[in-house]
């Protein structure tokens, strides 16, 4: 369940634009279309500034993940915002879960990141596609945060080219044998010695590309290991990123999740709420460096007045607010009419991930130009936002897939468009 705190809170928030932030109590708007999403938002917004950003630039010099900070993300009700109550979720959303990503994503985008990978990757797609007694099983402990997990697909010769892995679960008996690697897995370790504790993991069962299963492994099962801690990323650095290594692992058919080589339609099912949320991070991390630019601006000195006043940096943030509220809309949207039991809405889930990833690459490029060389600086934060947002052009998909996948749509419903 949500905290208490859910509908309540009132702690002050940031403001640069009343148009942007002001939320009526009662909901009703694109960006908060009920009390509920308000209440939700107000709440993130809280803990995200007192809670989440003290420790972000520490965690993000030592590429170090904050376990405890993530497991009261548990105690508010968060880890599991769109999983039923019954199993210990809150119940929620689509657009639930991009509010809560948005907002952690406005402070620390790799503590977010690691987030992701927890409640969408592992808990959504588990309660999407999963039995009655694997959730029972799994998603409590998932819920409050005494369990860590993760999600298990790309490999080091199978990205963009998913169906192309490699990793494989051989049936014998009552039990599959599952080989292979897999690599890029965030949260695949929590401490860089350990793995997390249980993975979503897709591999080949049968001869045609199409068959491939998913299955559940846990921590500590003989024969799956941490590979190696994947060190001195270009961003993301305080969410950890792993390569995992399945030796002769022997899992009970039990834990296979759904039908044998049925995964398909699971990865796609949940690689579109993957992607709207990885495209709600990138709302995230342009609008606070709109809020850092906008400070700064204001206040920085420059032959006699703030820099606010030249016309060079007016164009820098007049174009990233138009471009944020762009893409804000459309992640919107977009969360606002998806269905996480749906697929086959590849067009907006990918249009949407395709817009915001470059808008806020290239926000986040505006501020360090307004911030001069204090924007190259750790201290002043969008030289880590610009970083972190270089991900949000590859993860989960990169462009070029988008680009793909999209004009391959157009093909299947025609050339007529809302």
């Amino acid at each position: 369940m949500l905290s208490s705190r859910f509908l309540r809170c009132t702690t002050p928030r940031r403001l640069f634009s009343t148009a942007i932030n002001a939320v009526s109590a009662e909901g009703g708007s694109l960006f908060s279309p009920s009390e509920e999403h308000a209440g939700l938002r107000e709440m993130v917004r809280s803990f995200a500034e007192t809670e989440v950003e003290p420790q972000a630039l520490e965690h993000n010099r030592t590429e170090t993940f904050n376990i405890p900070l993530f497991r009261k993300l548990g105690d508010l009700g968060l880890l599991g915002v769109t999983v039923p109550e019954e199993y210990g979720g809150s119940g929620m959303d689509a657009t639930a879960c991009v509010i809560t990503m948005e907002e952690l994503s406005a402070v620390d985008p790799a503590f977010c990141l690691s987030y992701l990978a927890h409640s969408c990757l592992f808990l959504n797609n588990l309660n999407q596609n999963g039995s009655h007694e694997q959730k029972m099983k799994y998603s409590p402990s998932a819920c409050d945060g005494s369990l860590i997990g993760g999600m298990c697909m790309s490999e080091p010769g199978a990205g963009t080219d998913v169906m192309g892995m490699s990793t494989t679960a051989v049936e014998k008996g009552d039990d599959y044998v599952i080989n292979g690697q897999k690599m890029w897995i965030t949260n695949g370790t929590v401490d860089g010695i350990n793995t997390g504790d249980a993975f979503l993991v897709y591999a080949r069962t049968g001869e045609k590309r199409s068959d491939v299963s998913m299955f559940i492994v846990e921590k500590d099962m003989p024969g799956f290991s941490l590979g190696q801690k994947i060190e001195n990323k270009l961003g993301m650095r305080a969410s950890m990123t792993a390569e995992l290594v399945f030796e002769d692992v022997v899992v009970n058919k039990s834990q296979m999740v759904g039908e044998k080589n049925g995964a398909a339609i699971c990865m796609m099912r949940n690689l579109e709420i993957e992607r709207v949320a990885l495209a709600a991070m990138s709302s995230g991390i342009a609008r606070r460096c709109i809020e850092e630019m906008a400070k700064y601006s204001s206040t920085r000195m420059a032959f006699g007045k703030p820099i606010g006043e030249f016309g060079q940096i007016q164009k820098m943030i007049a174009e990233s607010y138009a471009e944020y509220m762009a893409s804000k809309s459309y992640i919107y949207n977009t969360s606002n009419n998806l269905d996480l039991s749906s697929a086959g809405n590849v067009m907006d889930s990918d249009g949407v991930k395709l817009f915001a990833g470059k808008m806020a690459k290239d926000v986040a490029d505006r501020a360090i130009q307004t911030l001069g060389g204090n924007g190259y600086t750790g201290e002043y934060r969008v030289e880590q936002l610009w970083r972190d947002s270089k991900l949000l052009e590859i993860g989960g998909g990169t462009n070029e897939s988008h680009h793909k996948n999209m004009t391959k749509w157009f093909g299947k419903a025609g050339t007529t468009l809302p």
